[in-house]
């Protein structure tokens, strides 16, 4: 170990800025919450303007700094006019995780065409545009990091309940992770992604209501539980610190050793 690293310091993010996306409610209003408790200037942006709002209440309300922001994730406009309105805030855009997602959980052959696109549009394409605003800051300071959501579904075929849309676009995040890492590494700047299991959150609420099919999940994961959300927050807030800082194009899976078996 070197004498330069001191661990106090890696997970220090006062003077960086950071973009949440989703940060409304459940994995990205936690981040949004731990990266201002660390000091980081945050912009929450959620399609949702009044849960935005919310998580930067409560930001305020502990003594931290935070922005939010109506953004749908799947208009470019929208995601560039935020991300300029922060930059211009703040001086610099040093960290993005690009949380925002959503599922439609429906057998394949009952999937409408414009379901599957939904799905796509938000999963993929959000994340996509999303990444590039900010790389348009990043790259020119020459430093930056991302965090994609992505998930075990992005990683094995599932098979407890039918999701094609999602999986299809959580594996898409894995590889998008991979090359954009590949082309923005001369820049400095990191992109990696984060495979959580099943987190207790709103969005999984349907799936908490079946209770077999969560005494199911608990039987097949070796630690014998779902995640909760600081389960997740803090690799996300590792993968964005300077603790990671030779890490870039990797996908970590936080799952309680689902995929180890």
């Amino acid at each position: 170990m070197t004498a330069s690293f001191q661990p106090a310091h890696v997970f220090d993010f006062h003077g960086k800025t950071a973009v949440v996306t989703g940060g409304g409610n459940g994995i990205g209003q936690g981040v949004a919450l731990a990266l201002a408790l660390a000091g980081a200037k945050v912009a929450v942006f959620d399609h949702d303007g009044q849960a935005a709002k919310a998580t930067c209440e409560r930001i305020q309300a502990q003594g931290g700094a935070a922005w939010p922001y109506t953004v749908d994730v799947t208009q470019e406009s929208q995601v560039e006019a935020a991300m300029q309105s922060f930059h211009d805030s703040c001086g610099r855009i040093d960290i993005l995780v690009n949380n925002a997602g959503i599922a439609i959980r429906r057998p394949t052959l009952e999937l409408s065409l414009a379901d599957w696109q939904k799905v796509l549009d938000v999963n993929l394409t959000g994340v996509f545009i999303c990444a590039r605003a900010a790389a348009r800051f990043m790259v020119p300071q020459q430093s930056g990091c991302m965090v994609n959501t992505a998930s075990i579904m992005g990683l094995s075929g599932g098979g407890l309940y039918p999701n094609i849309s999602y999986q299809s676009t959580k594996g898409a995040v894995v590889n998008l992770t991979r090359a954009l890492a590949v082309e923005w590494a001369g820049a400095k700047v990191r992109v990696n992604a984060i495979a959580p299991t099943w987190v207790r959150t709103d969005f999984i609420k349907p799936l908490l209501a079946q209770e077999d099919l969560v005494q199911r999940i608990e039987a097949m994961t070796p630690l014998s539980r779902l995640a909760d959300t600081e389960d997740v927050v803090g690799p996300i807030l590792f993968l964005c610190s300077d603790a990671a800082k030779m890490i870039t194009g990797h996908t970590l899976p936080v799952d309680g050793g689902f995929l180890a078996q």
